[in-house]
């Protein structure tokens, strides 16, 4: 299966689950290729034949702007090297969570999670190390006895209860049956949403800069269809910035759809003179108009303006 009939397959999917999707994704360079949202469900998604094919520098960026956005980054592909991705696995590319279609329809559709994950040495599960504590001593178990009928040591058996260590599928389901409890918990595809605090850097263009200079907190990209997610307390805005072109369009058109389902407002910011002051959702600022502004409120109000017409 090629990476655009797998997209179409996700989109599909999705849109039939209830998610709202925005359009692809085909402007280059291009970190993800969907977004989509359910409820406060965001998804920032990337999609590949082979999951290999993500590089380190497109993961970090993928899971800046989920951060960023209050969603979460998710990669969905059918291989890794030579062999196929298995079911109901959840792998992991440089951080980002990274599971087949299959294991995507039986999460979303069927609302069974993945209980495994793939890590070097083989695939392991999370357990509830609570729960397991609160089993064994309610059957007068030891540490020492447990430990044996494990074939582990006793200190393994405490880590499992006091820091939930993640075990191997043979141990967990022996815990099960020994119990006669499920102890076995879901893996965590979802990250989990949390103020950004990181350093930005240097910030060299000189309207991203501006922009900066007015109050806004700007956060660069690099490889995806807008040039920063520019906020503050009340706005988050996709940033492009550029020459009026037919690209330019594009990119306005994929940034409004994007900013619709992320929940935030767009913006392209264009050298020159133009009388569109808007291409879809997307507002079109002149340099000279953003050269008049000194308070993020009034970038706010331009903004509105602009939309309203």
């Amino acid at each position: 299966m090629n990476k655009e009939f797998l997209t179409d397959r996700v989109s599909d999917l999705l849109m039939k689950s209830g998610f709202s999707v925005s359009d692809r994704c085909y402007v280059r360079p291009r970190s993800f290729d969907l977004a989509a949202r359910r409820g406060g469900v965001l998804l920032i998604l990337k999609i590949l034949s082979n999951i290999d094919g993500l590089n380190e520098k497109t993961a970090v960026e993928i899971r800046r702007l989920a951060k960023y956005l209050s969603g979460s980054s998710m990669l969905i592909g059918e291989k890794t090297r030579d062999h196929n991705l298995e079911g109901g696995v959840v792998y992991f590319r440089y951080g980002v969570p990274t599971v087949s279609f299959g294991t995507l329809v039986d999460w979303i559709v069927d609302d069974v999670p993945p209980f495994v994950y793939a890590a070097h040495g083989g695939l392991y599960v999370k357990i509830d190390g609570r729960l397991l504590r609160k089993l064994r001593l309610e059957s007068g178990i030891s540490l020492g006895a447990l430990a044996s009928e494990l074939g582990v040591s006793r200190r393994t058996v405490s880590k499992y209860e006091i820091e939930s260590m993640d075990t191997s599928i043979d141990v967990a389901l022996r815990l099960e049956e020994l119990f006669g409890q499920e102890l076995i918990k879901p893996v965590e595809v979802l990250e989990p949403a949390r103020p950004v605090a990181e350093a930005l850097g240097q910030i060299d263009d000189k309207v991203l800069c501006h922009l900066a200079q007015i109050g806004f907190e700007v956060l660069p990209t690099v490889q995806s269809p807008f040039n920063a997610i520019t906020q503050n307390e009340e706005l988050v805005v996709l940033t492009g910035v550029g020459k009026f072109s037919s690209t330019m369009l594009k990119k306005a058109r994929l940034m409004s759809s994007l900013s619709i389902i992320t929940k935030t407002l767009s913006a392209v910011i264009v050298d020159g003179e133009t009388k569109v002051e808007r291409i879809e959702e997307t507002a079109v600022i002149e340099t000279r108009e953003l050269e008049l502004i000194d308070k993020t409120s009034d970038f706010a109000d331009l903004m509105s303006e602009k939309q309203d017409r």
